[in-house]
């Protein structure tokens, strides 16, 4: 198995509050950090319910200084939602704190919907058209590279470079980071149509750079893990809700699993959950460990990335604990 890591997006759960879920984000990259993991990343979402991680520069901060030797991320940045210069300080700051522990993931969509990306970036262009410039411009700010003459120094810059990835979930972001010669993520939790494609295409289109002599994949996938497939089922339940919760356009807290079987879906309802939820590997351990196998063996991927959205932080620490110990991580098991 190659090695795993771990996407968390600070889950609000129905009946708890932003701080109970930052804290057990906290908690989940202590066990993680045990368990062997190579690393933890969290996302970049705004007016979401069920999401705490708006902030991932001050959450990185946090869960870097309460743990140790486990690598810590943002997965993503959205780099059209910011100044391409604070974010470099932000990060270059991260890495002169934490050195050789800090990834930075580079994401091109808004994370929100249109007027909360309009309301952070104070102006109504919401798009993304200046993607890669806004990336070679942040590069240009942390690494030794030919850079305009009137681009500013920053302090901590130039020599404090965090591990910098593209993320995506198309085939512009995976020629992006081929053409730039950086490695990639690909978003397979949530758009798993174009895997095979982008993968493909990020290859194809590879360059060698300063960062990076060969292509280098990383795949998020939705994760799901207990004792037997029936309980592992009923635990998804929440996440497969809240999927179909966001589509419709009323996103909330994260509800519990006895809410979510007992919710009534019509069979169009059930229909876009099951396809939603298709490539989510969900299952007692040995089926999941069966079914990550698969994955990498069908993209060649060189890291996987788990995602789990539970109703709790227990239901994710078991998960995270049964997957790697499927799969022979070696760290030091989980309490029960």
């Amino acid at each position: 198995m190659v090695p795993l890591s771990v996407l968390d997006l600070a889950t609000v759960s129905e009946g708890a509050t932003p701080a109970e879920a930052l804290a057990d984000t906290v908690a989940l990259a202590r066990q993680a950090e045990q368990l062997g993991y190579r690393r933890i990343w969290v996302a970049e979402h705004h007016g979401m319910p069920s999401v705490a991680s708006s902030s991932p520069p001050v959450l990185v901060a946090h869960l870097a200084a309460s743990t140790r030797t486990i690598r810590i991320g943002a997965g993503g940045v959205m780099l059209p939602n910011h100044a391409p210069m604070v974010v470099a300080e932000q990060f270059a700051t991260l890495e002169a704190l934490h050195p050789g522990r800090i990834d930075l993931g580079l994401g091109r969509a808004p994370g929100t919907d249109p007027a909360t990306a309009r309301a952070l970036r104070r102006r109504a262009d919401v798009g993304a058209d200046h993607f890669p410039e806004d990336v070679v411009e942040l590069f240009g700010y942390l690494a030794d590279v030919e850079r305009p003459a009137a681009q500013p120094a920053i302090t901590p810059g130039i020599g404090y470079l965090p591990e910098v990835w593209l993320l995506g979930s198309s085939l512009f972001s995976a020629q992006l980071a081929g053409l730039l010669g950086l490695p990639f993520s690909f978003a397979y939790h949530f758009a798993p149509d174009l895997l095979d494609q982008a993968l493909e295409r990020y290859r194809a289109t590879f360059r060698p750079s300063f960062v990076l002599e060969h292509p280098h994949v990383m795949v998020a996938v939705s994760v799901l893990c207990a004792e037997d497939a029936d309980e592992a089922a009923w635990l998804a339940g929440p996440a497969a809700l809240s999927i179909l919760q966001l589509r419709a356009g009323n996103p909330a807290p994260l509800t519990t699993p006895e809410r979510a079987a007992a919710t009534e879906l019509s069979p169009t309802e059930r229909a876009i959950v099951e396809r939603a939820t298709a490539s989510h590997v969900v299952g007692d351990p040995r089926s999941v460990a069966e079914g990550l196998a698969r994955l990498v063996e069908r993209t060649g991927t060189d890291e996987l990335m788990v995602s789990t959205r539970a109703h709790s932080l227990e239901v994710r620490v078991r998960s995270l604990t049964l997957v790697a110990e499927a799969c022979g991580l070696g760290g030091a098991p989980a309490p029960r």
